[in-house]
């Protein structure tokens, strides 16, 4: 604010003047405008507040001049400043004496102070001049005032509470009660008008009078007195609408009463085989129509593609529609009389009457928003987040379609009916319903169902089709068909061409392949500067558009599956992967995407998803060039799938038959071209490298767009509607991945320029850098090399401080040859230096290039912290640095490092070259690393021995011990677990001791109770989580002689490495379990043997007793097999046991009862439980192997971390799937056996070498 003078003639008031660069407009008081004297031509001025509120004002354009207060020799002229009652503006103060103090810039300046004065001048942007400042800014510090000079001398510039510097609050002592402004008033008033149309301007004053209309209306008329059928349709249908309540008779008065008001004309159309009354709301009146005046609004509900993508997801499906949805939304009273139209029953000879729409019509461009927003707005009111309507309402419908598909009929009814209620309490009824199951709508009554419900389980086979947006959907056989929309026309010419084609309705882009080939024929129709309406067509492409006409009566044949997968595929344990393919040609290129389903028992499915493609430019591109344009609609069309599928997809592959596309895509993109490379960029951003793979054409669907398909080739089996043959088998049949390597296509490259520069070491005194691996090493040479040239004496601190910094100029000079000679010349270092963002500065005094730097002005910080040294990560001094500092340390984290190197130097990319290095660093590593355990191995053949008896292949492990009384004496006693491999059946016995005879004795009884197993698999008993050093000492012991009594029984017998639990974790879960058990029951109490011996067999009964696998909740799945099944002929001891005569006993049937149980329990074992282990639970990624030679950390958890001894690898010992999970490792003089999990991979320890 400045304080000014204002001239009219011999007139001139003092005042104070606001400078707003915000305002498109100088604006003078009113009474200052009287004041002066001013008189000006009338005007409304239209001002919008920062909330987009207009309000129009009344005043005059006025002209004066004005001047600086203090400077009044020289005055400026105004003109067309608008005079207002009120600026609304504040009174301000400026303490400059009080600002002066505490601002040092301000100090010395001619600034003028002034308390509480009311500015009378508003000066806007329409005279920059006086708003732009003479001399340079006097910025302060952030959040202080600003000083400059203009025109009209100087001001101040900052916040209000800086610049009133006032130093206690305010108090209010007097309180006055205002009543609402009509401002506020209309505010509020808002807050429930909300729902209005949606008018492209607030205050909207159109018109479009009757007679406007009315010539219309005679027409229309005319017409149907030609035809009293439609005639009398045409007064049925205002009549219903007038008793509906949608319209409403208005009298003389009523249609007078409006100022602005819209009269719309009508006439009658057939669609679908009914007459309806169109309201055209696009009816042009001196050049502008309603519908250009109200906005469409946004796009409030799902897609189309998207509502029609997943209604084809899951087996059961329904479909429906709101009766009259759109009156069902009524209208505000200010909105309808621009909703009138005229009628008059047809008596042409009165005057016709007018009526007025009282609820959304059809035909209005923002009717389909509004009535999606009252929907979903009644359902957000009425339900809550997560239930299962309001995902039906927010995803499921298209404008008042509704397309649902469920996994289940129980889902569905649930949904149809809590659908059914909810809309109906909002005005919205639901119709037309539709299902493939027709038990899913069986409550609903007739007049709610489709018209053509009573026909779908007729005895004849009709297949009657449904609409579902647009398309045709046949409920029985629950497939998709096209509708033939085939418009006539009297001869062939480029505007009845388009319109056909135009008329083929493909949302899913299925007949793509047929459709492109008349895009193609419009495409050279278009490039031959045809007429529109010129019949005289080459006979070419005559011959062309006959051919592709005369195939249109076969639509209705070509069928789609509506779902994706069939009936009985489980959805839960199915894996689904989508499939993108690409193709390009002169002519057209485009994409294909597919489903690709695998179930648990290895059925794989694929489904046509969507297709998208274009024509190719009339410019002509190379072959790669559209190659790379297919490839880019591929991933576009990948990214609208996942965002509207709700399928769990688990991966995308995308194919093309390009190899150059391949590498591009592999590759950096600014090595191309802009037009490959932006497309390459976009690509890479929505794709990884790694899951585009290369197809040959001739396996390549997206081919059939390029070349074009008939439509007789789309019927039956086909590679176009069924994806190629090798996405139905495995991915070992997949095609092979070519070599790339010299694909690229060099025409695309961009120039790249070489500039090279030879640099001479500027200090040839320093040592070979190369040969040092320790920082401290290569100064102490630096020193020796500069100070013995000079002196005898031993070197000084000041030696070293001078050998450190030519240290440094050599990374300067070596990384920044460029920078270093601009700074070292006084200049600045060129626009594209990697230093740029530093404000690099040249140190005269140590000859370095430091950091500049935004912190110049802190007093707190010394030399080294303001302005470090710029250092570059890459160059190998730097690295010794990096690694000085980080021994220095102690080998702390990558942050306590770079925090350090950071006090004294600045390296680029600081931190990542902190964590390269502390990657590397044998010390860091073996603190911080963790064992790399390889991807879990497969069942091993004693875990799938099917078809065998129980125990075949087993397990053994011992557990305790535990104390029992004889007498008055305790003793103790082991349990050992004997647990089928493959059955994950389990037998418990007692252990007198830990000795060879012991154990041999708990084996016999084994073997006479279940039968001599083919092999015994151990852990050498040093892998029990009790620690019980007794245990482990007594089953050390009894290895050897076990071994040997085993074999002479033909006993394989197999132990585990060291160390290794997890080898045996089948039975080490187990005897988690029967310790559960036994502590309890047992508890804390000591029992007889005879006690621990029963309570023993019933924990094995119990274990025995638990279901293999998943156990389901549906009473017809059936039961979930247990290793009592196998073992006893029942699931567990509590069923009873089916009771024979003495007969029976001997004869086949028993014998046969007992096979089938037998034959029973490996079936359901083979279909149930045997798929459930194909996953692995953990360790799924793939691992490099240990080598021999490597130097490992094995993990010792009894042991601190710091005494975790290093070992080197001696020896690998691989599995079956040559994976290598065991290794030998020497320590000193020692050779131990440990599995690859509990050994740490460190890095080869580097051999020193001094300068």
């Amino acid at each position: 604010m400045v304080k000014v003078l204002l001239y009219n003639g011999k007139r001139r008031i003092e005042t104070y003047a606001i400078l707003d660069d915000g305002s498109e407009r100088t604006i003078l008081l009113h009474s200052a405008a009287h004041e002066l004297g001013l008189q000006g031509s009338s005007e409304d001025l239209a001002l919008r507040t920062i909330r987009q509120d207009i309000s129009t004002v009344p005043g005059r354009s006025v002209s004066f001049s004005v001047s600086s207060a203090f400077h009044p020799q020289k005055r400026f002229r105004i003109h067309g400043a608008f005079t207002a009652i009120d600026l609304g503006l504040s009174k301000h103060s400026h303490p400059v004496d009080t600002l002066q103090k505490v601002y040092r810039h301000l100090r010395g300046l001619p600034l003028h102070s002034f308390n509480q004065a009311q500015p009378l001048l508003l000066i806007g942007s329409d005279y920059p001049h006086l708003l732009s400042p003479v001399e340079p800014v006097h910025l302060g510090p952030p959040g202080g005032p600003a000083a400059l000079k203009t025109l009209l001398g100087w001001t101040l510039q900052g916040p209000a509470k800086v610049l009133k510097h006032q130093a206690s609050t305010p108090q209010c002592l007097l309180t006055n009660t205002l009543t609402p402004s009509a401002e506020l008033l209309s505010h509020v008033t808002r807050l429930w008008q909300m729902d209005v149309l949606p008018y492209q301007n607030e205050k909207l004053i159109i018109r479009a009078p009757k007679e406007s209309v009315l010539g219309l209306l005679r027409g229309t008329e005319k017409r149907l007195s030609k035809n009293p059928a439609k005639a009398e349709t045409y007064n049925q249908e205002i009549k219903k609408l007038l008793d509906a309540g949608y319209i409403k008779k208005l009298t003389s008065a009523e249609s007078q009463a409006s100022v602005s008001a819209w009269y719309i004309p009508h006439h009658m159309v057939r669609h679908n085989g009914k007459d309806r009354i169109v309201f055209n709301c696009s009816f042009t009146h001196q050049g502008a129509s309603l519908n250009e005046h109200l906005l469409p609004g946004p796009t409030l509900g799902s897609t189309l593609l998207g509502v029609l993508l997943r209604f084809r997801e899951y087996p059961i499906a329904v479909s429906s529609d709101i009766k009259g949805m759109f009156h069902q939304v009524r209208l505000l009273p200010e909105d309808k009389p621009f909703l009138r139209f005229l009628w008059r029953d047809t008596a042409r000879s009165t005057s016709p009457d007018v009526y007025e729409w009282q609820v959304l019509p059809f035909g209005t461009t923002c009717s389909p928003c509004c009535a999606t927003f009252a929907l979903q707005k009644h359902v957000l009111d009425h339900s809550s987040p997560g239930e299962g309507t309001r995902h039906s309402v927010e995803n499921c419908f298209y404008v008042d379609n509704l397309l649902q598909s469920f996994t289940s009929v129980s889902e569905a009814e649930q949904i149809v009916k809590q659908l059914q209620q909810l809309l109906l309490t909002g005005g919205f009824e639901l119709r037309q319903w539709a299902t493939n199951v027709p038990a899913i709508i069986s409550h609903l009554p007739p007049e709610l169902k489709s018209d053509s419900s009573e026909l779908w389980l007729s005895p004849d086979g009709t297949d009657p089709p449904e609409r579902a947006l647009g398309l045709l959907w046949h409920c029985t056989s629950d497939t998709i068909t096209y509708q033939l929309r085939h418009t006539e026309h009297p001869e062939p010419t480029m505007r009845n061409i388009y319109r056909v084609l135009a008329r083929q309705y493909d949302p899913l882009g299925l007949l793509i392949p047929y459709t492109t080939r008349a895009k193609i024929l419009v495409q050279r129709l278009w490039s031959k500067k045809r007429d529109w309406d010129d019949p005289q067509l080459p006979t070419d492409l005559l011959q062309q558009w006959h051919a592709w006409e005369s195939e249109l009566h076969q639509l209705p044949a070509i069928s789609l599956p509506r779902c994706y997968m069939s009936p009985e595929t489980d959805f839960s344990t199915c894996t689904q992967s989508i499939h993108i393919f690409s193709d390009a040609s002169e002519k057209a290129y485009g994409a294909v995407a597919y489903l690709r389903t695998v179930d648990h028992a290895g059925l794989i499915q694929v489904a046509f998803l969507a297709a998208r493609s274009r024509v190719a430019p009339v410019r002509q591109q190379s072959i790669p060039r559209l190659e790379l344009c297919a490839a880019h609609a591929g991933a576009q069309l990948a990214a609208v799938l996942m965002k509207e599928l709700t399928l769990s997809i688990s991966s995308i592959t995308y194919w093309t038959d390009s190899t150059t596309v391949l590498t591009w895509l592999q590759s950096q993109s600014f090595r191309y071209k802009v037009f490959v490379g932006a497309r390459v960029a976009d690509i890479q951003e929505m794709t990884e490298g790694s899951v585009w793979r290369y197809v040959n054409s001739r396996d390549n669907p997206a081919d059939d767009i390029t070349r074009g398909l008939n439509l007789s080739q789309f019927l039956g089996h086909n590679r176009w509607s069924h994806g190629p043959t090798f996405l139905h088998q495995d991915e070992a049949f997949w095609p092979a991945i070519p070599d790339i390597s010299s694909s690229d296509d060099s025409a695309e490259l961009r120039k790249v320029t070489f500039c090279g520069h030879i640099s001479v070491p500027s200090d040839p005194c320093l040592p070979d850098i190369s040969t040092f691996s320790n920082f401290s090493e290569l100064l102490e040479a630096s020193v020796r090399a500069r100070h013995g040239a000079v002196t005898a004496s031993n070197p000084t601190a000041e030696d070293y401080k001078q050998a450190e910094l030519a240290l440094f100029r050599r990374v300067q000079r070596d990384c920044f040859p460029e920078e270093f000679d601009f700074l070292a010349s006084q200049k600045s270092v060129p626009t594209n230096s990697r230093l740029l963002t530093l404000a690099p500065e040249y140190d005269q005094k140590s000859l370095l290039i430091r950091v500049g730097g935004r912190l110049r002005r802190c007093d707190s910080l010394c030399q080294d912290t303001l302005h470090p040294v710029v250092l570059d990560p890459h160059h190998h001094i730097t690295k010794l640095i990096i690694k000085d500092f980080d021994r220095r340390l102690a080998h702390p984290g990558p942050e306590r490092v770079f925090a350090e190197l950071r006090r004294r130097f600045w390296i680029l990319r600081g931190r990542e070259a902190v964590r390269k290095h502390q990657y590397t660093c044998p010390e860091c590593r073996k603190w911080r690393s963790n064992p790399v355990i390889p991807k879990m191995a497969d069942l091993p053949p004693s875990s799938l021995r099917l078809n065998h008896p129980a125990f075949y292949s087993s397990g053994v492990d011992c557990f305790g011990p535990y104390l029992i009384k004889i007498g008055r004496r305790t003793e103790k006693r082991w349990g050992i677990v004997f647990k089928c491999l493959t059955t994950h059946a389990v037998h418990l016995d007692l252990l007198a001791s830990m000795d060879t005879d012991s154990f041999l004795m708990g084996l016999r009884r084994f073997i006479a109770r279940r039968g001599k197993p083919y092999e015994l698999l151990s852990d050498q008993g040093t892998n029990f989580k009790g620690g019980n050093s007794e245990l482990k000492e007594a089953f050390n012991s009894l290895t050897p002689s076990l071994q040997s009594q085993l074999a002479s029984q033909q006993i394989h017998f197999q132990f585990n490495p060291p160390h290794a639990p997890h080898f045996g974790g089948s039975w080490e879960r187990e005897i988690r379990t029967i310790k559960s058990a036994l502590h309890t029951t047992l508890g804390s109490q000591t029992v007889t043997e005879e006690v621990l011996r029963t309570i023993l067999i019933e924990v094995e009964s119990i274990v025995n007793s638990k279901p293999l696998g998943y156990t389901s909740s549906d009473v017809a799945d059936p039961d979930p097999i247990t290793p009592n099944m196998l073992l006893m002929g029942r699931p567990d001891p509590s069923t009873p046991q089916v009771i024979y005569s003495d007969t029976e006993l001997l004869s086949r049937r028993r014998w046969k009862q007992c096979q089938a149980l037998a034959d029973q329990f490996w079936i359901h074992f083979i279909r149930y439980y045997l798929p459930s282990l194909q996953t692995r639970s953990k360790w799924q990624q793939e691992r490099d192997d240990l080598t021999v030679g490597s130097i490992v950390l094995i993990v010792d958890q009894q042991l601190p971390r710091a005494m975790w001894p290093v070992g080197k690898v001696i020896a690998v010992i691989p599995g079956v799937d040559g994976r290598v999970r065991t290794a030998q490792i020497q320590v000193k003089d020692k050779s131990y056996t440990r599995p690859v999990a509990l050994l740490i991979r460190l890095p080869a320890i580097p051999q020193d070498s001094s300068g």
